[in-house]
């Protein structure tokens, strides 16, 4: 498969970037391009097209107003990127464990903070280790289940909810649709109805659920979901 298929001439192209994702969804492989990504940032964090390079104002807010009164309490990043929100939480003095399938994207991590508290790990959340289950007081999910195809969608958010402890928090942010419109968009943005299965399947409650558009020119819908369990 050609090198960093989602760039022309050195820049970010979604049609390029569409084309190699469901080139290789199609071949059964829907997460082999993530590295590809981080990979076409040359060491620089900074040239990594999604990264916000700022946590989450929406995980923020809710880490002032939700303290978690509790000794050595845990947290969970899953696809951590370049690792702004995994140091959010370590700021609020939880024990983080920062995941991502890209072996570059960690590299990065550890590179741009080299005395971070974090634990960042290479990691597949289809395939984490043993010990993660049911260890964690909050897990943070940031657009991950929206670039995953069909049933991989579901395996996914199921597998999300399985790191959490009793009591624990997970906290969903992804762009958002109305049923039956974009279908065939990469990436594919989330609907109630999907999202609702953190509720509906995995037997979460539902704490508080934001929706909102982005800054963006044209703005994006998104969600934002709080469960507990």
């Amino acid at each position: 498969m050609k090198k960093f298929e989602f760039l022309e001439d050195g820049e970010f192209s979604p049609q390029k970037y569409s084309k190699m994702v469901k080139t290789y969804q199609e071949n059964n492989n829907p997460t082999g391009w993530f590295d590809d990504i981080y990979k076409s940032a040359n060491g620089d964090y900074k040239k990594v097209f999604w990264a916000d390079l700022e946590p989450s104002p929406y995980l923020v807010s809710w880490l002032k107003k939700n303290l978690i009164n509790k000794e050595n309490k845990t947290a969970c990043v899953i696809g951590c990127g370049v690792g702004d929100d995994a140091e959010a939480l370590a700021s609020f003095g939880f024990s983080v464990t920062a995941f991502d399938i890209s072996k570059t994207a960690i590299d990065l991590c550890k590179k741009r903070y080299p005395n971070s508290k974090v634990t960042y790990v290479v990691a597949d959340l289809f395939d984490y280790p043993k010990n993660w289950s049911e260890s964690f007081d909050v897990v943070y999910e940031c657009n991950t289940i929206q670039v995953l195809p069909d049933v991989y969608r579901i395996k996914a958010r199921v597998a999300m909810s399985s790191l959490l402890c009793k009591n624990g928090y997970i906290l969903v942010s992804c762009r958002s649709r109305n049923e039956n419109e974009k279908q065939d968009a990469v990436p594919l943005p989330l609907t109630k109805k999907e999202i609702n299965q953190f509720v509906q399947s995995d037997g979460l409650k539902e704490i508080s659920f934001l929706q909102y558009d982005d800054n963006q020119v044209p703005s994006v819908p998104h969600f934002f979901g709080i469960y507990q369990k």
